[in-house]
């Protein structure tokens, strides 16, 4: 195997290690909304489900995937320590909700952790000590970087976490098949690769310029989860 081959192919492991349920990034405390539209009667079954996942995926993961791409790029590039401030703050003016901010940021906490022993870098040390507690997104691709993955790879880590993370929620809210969820994340492979080319697209473009896709209703949703998980005992964090 040629070394730009070995490379690849590191990437790509190391990316299927972030997308891994068991990866200890705390994605398993987060219900990406789901859990409020479970409660509000707007998710009930398969179909609803694959609805709730389809505008997901086409705004908090593509938002997601467009951040995690520019990490990528950042980290393959050893920027200076403004630019990974500058990223966070863009991707922080992008996420109105504290809730979804707080929850971006646990899990960003969680998954660095365990990033900084599986993929130790100066990389990831310059991006820890200008934000120590950085988005979910950015720190996502910012490992998938340092460990050899192309902004695309982490795009598509980032579409792909935004759905099957709330599709496994679900199985365990309302108890649905196992199998038809995951069938349902599957056949949203198509526009998860979408995502990710478009994404890569525009990993090299300033901060300010990448793209702000918006979902309100998962903005209200996140705030209410919060309110009400301060009252009562829920499943999920967020």
């Amino acid at each position: 195997m040629r070394p730009d081959e070995l490379a690849d192919a590191a990437g790509t492991a190391a990316v299927l290690c972030l997308v891994d349920s068991r990866f200890p990034g705390g994605g398993h405390a987060h219900s990406g909304g789901v859990e409020e539209a479970v409660s509000r009667g707007l998710v009930t079954d398969v179909p609803s489900l694959a609805s709730f996942l389809r505008g997901r995926l086409r705004t908090a993961g593509a938002l997601a995937a467009a951040f995690a791409a520019a990490a990528t790029h950042a980290a393959r590039e050893r920027p200076d320590r403004g630019r990974w401030r500058e990223l966070d703050a863009e991707l922080d003016a992008r996420t109105p909700s504290p809730a979804q901010r707080a929850a971006s940021r646990a899990q960003g906490r969680g998954t660095a952790r365990a990033g900084r022993l599986a993929w130790p870098s100066p990389a990831l040390d310059d991006l820890l000590a200008a934000t120590p507690h950085p988005h979910h997104p950015i720190v996502l691709g910012a490992l998938a970087g340092i460990a050899g993955a192309s902004p695309r790879d982490s795009a598509l880590a980032a579409a792909y976490l935004s759905v099957s993370g709330p599709a496994s929620a679900c199985v365990r809210l309302l108890g649905l098949d196992p199998f038809r969820a995951n069938a349902v994340v599957a056949d949203l492979s198509a526009p998860m690769g979408r995502i990710a080319a478009t994404a890569a697209g525009t990993c090299d473009v300033p901060p300010r310029d990448l793209p702000a896709p918006s979902a309100p209703a998962l903005d209200l949703f996140a705030e209410t989860h919060d309110r009400t998980h301060r009252l009562e005992v829920r499943l999920f964090a967020s």
